[in-house]
C-alpha cells in the first residue's frame, strides 16, 4: 500500500473508502441503465413486430421494374472534333444530346439539337471547337 504525502488534507481518499464509494454509484449507474434499455426495448418491440407484419403482409403489391432503356453512346475526341455514335438496342426511343466544353475560353462551348434513337437504330453525332475539346459527354432522356 502506498503511504499518503504528508500535506494531504483529504485522509479518507488514502483509506481507501473512496474506492468503496466509487464502486456503488457504478452499480446504481449500470441498473439505471439496464432499467432503462428494458424500457427502450419494450416501447420498441411493438413498433418492429407492427413493421414485420407489415412486410410479410401480401396485400402490399411490390413496385414493378423498369425496363431497361437508354442507348449506348460511344464517344471520341481527335483534335479539335467530337464524334460520338449511339445504339439504342431496347424498345424506347431514346433522345440524345451531345454536349462539347472547349478547352479554351474565348472558344465557344456547344450543346447539339437532341436527335432521337429509335429501337435498333445507330446514330452519329458531331461537334467541334476552333482549338482543343476540353470534355465532351452524351445526356439522355428516354421517351
Amino acid at each position: 500500500m502506498a503511504v499518503p504525502p504528508q500535506n494531504v488534507l483529504e485522509p479518507d481518499f488514502w483509506s481507501g473508502c473512496g474506492e468503496e464509494i466509487v464502486v456503488r454509484s457504478t452499480r446504481r449507474r449500470t441498473w439505471s441503465l439496464l432499467a432503462a434499455a428494458a424500457v427502450v426495448a419494450g416501447l420498441l418491440t411493438p413498433v418492429a413486430v407492427s413493421a414485420a407484419n407489415r412486410a410479410g403482409s401480401e396485400s402490399t403489391p411490390l413496385a414493378p421494374k423498369p425496363e431497361p432503356a437508354g442507348a449506348e453512346c460511344r464517344t471520341s475526341v481527335e483534335g479539335s472534333r467530337v464524334v460520338a455514335f449511339c445504339h439504342n438496342p431496347y424498345p424506347a426511343t431514346d433522345l440524345v444530346q451531345l454536349h462539347t466544353e472547349c478547352a479554351r475560353w474565348w472558344d465557344v462551348d456547344a450543346d447539339g439539337g437532341a436527335v432521337a434513337v429509335q429501337p435498333g437504330r445507330t446514330v452519329k453525332l458531331e461537334d467541334r471547337c476552333w482549338k482543343e475539346v476540353g470534355s465532351a459527354w452524351v445526356s439522355h432522356s428516354v421517351s
